[in-house]
């Protein structure tokens, strides 16, 4: 019983040790550099343009008047501001459509670094378009701004995925997610009226762009790039091994090449697959729905009408106007706050009970926001009520829905396929991103508050699809989530491999003879997968 119960203790001191040695300084100095000058830019642009908003329609209304010598009209101003602000969507679309080909030849680290000259390209434009007196320069600043976002995007987690041990790969994806939050509630302090929220201090919002830009540019470098590219796209050993070295912290990875090698020898091929095959391929049909389906109730499930409705519900509260700008960023306080709390617990619960659970929240919140706005100059208590609303709403999105798309995007699909599936997930991303901004408007005057239910119910009808499809894919391998879509995509996985096999042996074999000289036969680790 002694014995037992020491046995007992030693597994899971054990357990805790390969814990710790999993998170690396150069994993996780990795991880933060990539996020602050990637998805914190994207979360900052979100948020930025809010606070300076009447200033930059008067420094409109003042170009226009002094080009043209009369003021613009009300629709004509509103229709600039709306393509300002609508416009990065665009970009972001671009971007999502250039990464495919991007981080094939340059790699995820070298796409990261070189995205940083739209970025910066981006933060001198809109900076310097007041002193220029040209309201083009801000726009099309936006614009570039939105190509680095969905480059960004998609790049990021795609990076992260492939550098973490799948002990903490969904930890580690949630820093994507965790520096989005951090970016709008940076821009949201960045803009009070007491730092760059000020008539002509606002072009320093879009300056600011430049300082995570050049962190990132100054640190990565010294980083490896994705031992899985070097590995199996770029065939490269010697520096696949060293970087396996760097992000573990540790001697021996012959166990990590040898599980990136397995997988190789089922993958259809090694070449790049494109979208177009990605879709033909039934091995993963329902693998590319279910991230189809993620990426669009990720934007349709109504966290930007929450941004819409904030400043008047606060009002009716009874807050001064005054004040609105200091109590909004409790939003943002409790975006980052929620984000990281789902960091940590993401690999203790699991994917499928946070993502569900945050949607299926969203809907509850949704329908009890509904009913306060609708009563609430009935009882003079529901406007408090409508806040805790909007505060649970923005938490529950953080919990799950607000990162794990990106998460499962790395995870559902081989190395091959995982830029086309990236590709993929970013224009769903970005074109309901697109359509909220477009069709909101419209939504919420033709149903006023009821314009939550449509939301309520995009929400509802997400959780019920993955609540039925989606399997758990924490601690799984990229094989094993694949088998666990086996059944549900009518595909034999052993077949697949005998009839892939004829076409890779030669390939294989030439990696296995390339990799032989430098893979021990040391003690089984878990690893990178």
């Amino acid at each position: 019983m002694e014995n037992k119960h020491q046995s007992n203790g030693d597994t899971k001191e054990n357990n805790m040790v390969k814990k710790k040695l999993n998170w690396s300084g150069s994993l996780i100095v990795a991880s933060l550099t990539g996020a602050f000058g990637s998805s914190f830019l994207y979360g900052y642009n979100l948020s930025v343009v809010n606070a300076p908003a009447a200033f930059i329609k008067k420094f409109y209304n003042e170009t226009w008047e002094r080009r043209y010598g009369f003021s613009v009209d009300e629709s004509t101003l509103t229709l600039l501001w709306s393509i300002t602000v609508s416009i990065f969507a665009i970009g972001g679309l671009v971007g999502a459509i250039i990464v495919t080909p991007i981080v094939k030849f340059f790699g995820r680290k070298c796409t990261l670094l070189l995205n940083n000259v739209f970025a910066v390209t981006a933060a001198l434009l809109m900076s310097l378009s007041l002193l220029a007196g040209s309201f083009e320069m801000l726009i099309l600043g936006r614009v570039i701004m939105g190509v680095d976002a969905g480059i960004s995007l998609s790049a990021l987690p795609m990076y992260l995925s492939e550098i973490s041990p799948k002990e903490i790969r969904g930890s580690l994806g949630q820093v994507t997610a965790i520096f989005i939050c951090i970016g709008v509630f940076t821009g949201q302090v960045l803009g009070l009226p007491e730092i760059f929220g000020q008539e002509f201090r606002w072009p320093y919002l879009f300056g600011a762009i430049i300082v995570p830009s050049l962190i990132q540019v100054v640190i990565l470098p010294f980083l490896p790039e994705s031992p899985r590219y070097l590995l199996l796209e770029k065939h490269n050993t010697s520096k696949a091994e060293k970087a396996f070295r760097t992000f573990l912290g540790k001697e021996d990875v012959s166990h990590e090449v040898e599980e990136v090698l397995a997988e190789s020898r089922v993958q259809r091929n090694t070449k790049l697959v494109s979208v177009l095959q990605l879709l033909r391929t039934r091995a993963v049909r329902w693998q590319v729905i279910t991230v189809v389906i993620t990426m669009a109730c990720y934007q349709l499930c109504g966290l930007n009408a929450i941004w819409y409705y904030t400043n008047s519900i606060f009002s009716e509260a009874g807050i001064n106007h005054k004040t609105i700008p200091y109590v909004t960023l409790s939003t943002g306080a409790v975006e980052t706050v929620a984000a990281v709390f789902s960091g940590l617990v993401i690999e203790r619960l699991g994917r499928r009970p946070l993502l569900i659970g945050g949607f299926g929240l969203m809907v509850v919140f949704f329908a009890v926001l509904t009913v306060s706005l609708t009563l609430q100059k009935t009882v003079h208590w529901l406007p408090y009520l409508s806040i805790f609303c909007i505060l649970a709403i923005i938490a529950s999105f953080c919990i799950g829905p607000g990162g794990i798309p990106f998460i499962l995007t790395g995870e559902f699909f081989q190395q091959s396929q995982r830029p086309a599936a990236f590709m993929i997930a970013g224009t769903v991303n970005w074109l309901s991103n697109f359509a909220v901004g477009l069709l909101f408007p419209f939504i919420q005057g033709g149903l006023q508050t009821y314009c939550f239910l449509v939301f309520a119910a995009i929400c509802f009808a997400g959780a019920t699809y993955l609540f039925f499809v989606l399997p758990e894919t924490k601690n799984k391998t990229f094989h094993e989530i694949s088998q666990a879509f086996a059944k549900r995509n009518k595909v034999s996985l052993e077949k697949q491999d005998m009839n892939h096999c004829s076409g890779e042996r030669k390939s294989s074999a030439e990696q296995e003879s390339n990799f032989t000289s430098s893979v021990d036969n040391g003690e089984t680790k878990k690893g990178i997968v």
